[in-house]
């Protein structure tokens, strides 16, 4: 499994009356392609998936492979926190020839270690795709503990985890305990390049929707052995990675994707869009970081 070192965590563009936009999801994931990402996530967080029905999911899905195709692998977002509709989904997206899968660990349940390795454990042994673990405590109410992960890496087709919950040293011991092969990647865009000096394979990116030459510039830099220069670029993109996190995520990225006149469209209820004030903060640090005009 090699998928990059750049997956972007892709939007789901709306019309303006809140209808799944198919076609601007293929013309956005042909742009992203073109502009920085090695991959892409579907129907993840950032693709505001608690608000997409069982049928807008699968219709994703296909419209994003078919726009891609080979070009870059495009990975379906199937966990949720009922296991069997987890299965159920995993095995329609496996169907559709996509290339992977990323599950978030089970939300508002709160399940203990054991049954987060059950559901994991469950879903991966219902495909053959490659998966990714995905651990966001802020979101999902729980963390995956490291031994937990390290349990999960053991199943032949668990092949990576995206950590954000922000834990350097949870990141640091996923790494030295893993099995070889198994890969771990930034959740946020601002400790991609400190969780590379540790060990990590790479991000999955919201940012790389606007700057993900410049990431993909910060990537290459410190692969190369340039840590200076990484560390250059990091400081340079750093603004614009807070302040894409302003409001909740996938409001200001969508904003931004408006402001660069790319295909995103509004947030579905119950996000809303940003106000004035929260608008000019995002501009400018587009602005600062030559992608917006001034």
């Amino acid at each position: 499994m090699q998928w990059g070192r750049i997956l972007t965590a892709m939007v789901t563009p709306f019309t303006d009356e809140g209808k799944l936009d198919l076609d601007g999801a293929q013309k956005l994931a042909l742009y992203l392609v073109e502009h920085g990402s090695d991959g892409l996530v579907v129907a993840g967080t950032t693709g505001e998936t608690p608000t997409l029905s069982f049928k807008e999911k699968l219709e994703l899905f296909q419209a994003v492979k078919s726009a891609v195709g080979d070009r870059a692998a495009v990975l379906a977002g199937t966990g949720s926190n009922d296991t069997a509709a987890s299965i159920e989904l995993s095995k329609e997206a496996e169907a559709l020839g996509l290339d992977g899968l990323m599950l978030v660990a089970p939300y508002y349940n709160r399940p203990p270690q054991e049954g987060l390795y059950r559901h994991f454990k469950a879903i991966a042994e219902a495909t053959t795709l490659p998966v990714i673990i995905y651990n966001i405590p802020s979101r999902t109410g729980c963390n995956i503990n490291v031994d937990t992960v390290v349990r999960l890496a053991e199943i032949d087709n668990i092949v990576a985890i995206k950590e954000a919950s922000g834990n350097m040293d949870q990141a640091t011991a996923i790494m030295q305990q893993a099995p070889e092969g198994f890969s771990l990647y930034s959740g946020d865009d601002s400790l991609t390049l400190p969780l590379m000096a540790m060990g990590a394979r790479g991000v999955i990116s919201v940012a790389a929707h606007v700057i993900g030459p410049q990431m993909q510039a910060m990537v290459s830099a410190y692969v190369s052995g340039d840590v200076n220069k990484a560390a250059k670029i990091h400081q340079e993109l750093f603004p614009v990675f807070k302040a894409l996190f302003i409001s909740v995520n996938p409001v200001p990225v969508k904003a931004a994707l408006a402001m660069l006149g790319l295909p995103a469209g509004p947030v579905r209820l119950p996000l809303v869009g940003l106000n004035s004030s929260e608008k000019e903060v995002l501009a400018t640090a587009l602005q600062q970081a030559g992608v917006l005009a001034r």
